[in-house]
């Protein structure tokens, strides 16, 4: 699936090295936001961690993707859709990371789109919700300007840095989302 300046696809082994460079080299970058991985969870910026990442998008709950540059393929950042629900309720779970170098250039909003539109039209959802820490302004104008709305608030949600953290939820159905492109992505 591809924009005008990014594409998203599904990652693979071959990935390895590439994703684990720009995950380390965006650590400091993502601190504020990232949640600590469980005890016996490997860390993202591990081989254990990628091939998790990997091997986990093989459950039916789970899906990752791989936002690269069109114009050499480089890895830029990820989007994930996780609890994936079938049946009566269609939805999931929004995740997304950039990575630091390539942060606030505008990537994101196209790799969102594309990420909703596969959503929407690729996976057959009816909803996708994104749950962002209330200081998190970068993330939060990302959501809004794809259409997302506010929910709700959770107090104290993840688990951020050794602290329980505070989240806004964000939301888009799919009506929300072919109102906003008139029926086109």
């Amino acid at each position: 699936m591809s924009g005008a300046r990014v594409f998203l696809r599904y990652p693979c082994l071959e990935d390895q090295e590439e994703y684990l460079a720009l995950v380390r080299a965006s650590r400091d970058f993502h601190r504020p936001w990232e949640p600590i991985p469980a005890q016996g969870v490997p860390h993202a910026a591990s081989p254990e961690g990628f091939q998790l990442m990997i091997f986990g998008s093989a459950s039916p709950q789970v899906e990752r993707m791989l936002l690269c540059r069109l114009e050499d393929g480089a890895l830029l950042g990820r989007f994930g859709f996780n609890e994936i629900v079938r049946g009566a309720s269609l939805s999931a779970y929004l995740s997304y990371w950039m990575g630091a170098p390539f942060a606030r250039q505008g990537y994101g909003r196209e790799g969102i789109e594309l990420a909703l539109r596969h959503a929407f039209e690729g996976m057959d959802l009816h909803r996708v919700e994104a749950n962002i820490q209330p200081h998190n302004e970068p993330s939060l104008a990302l959501v809004k300007g794809a259409g997302f709305l506010q929910e709700g608030f959770s107090k104290r949600y993840l688990q951020i840095a050794g602290e329980w953290a505070d989240h806004e939820r964000w939301a888009v159905t799919i009506e929300d989302w072919q109102e906003r492109h008139n029926g086109e992505p």
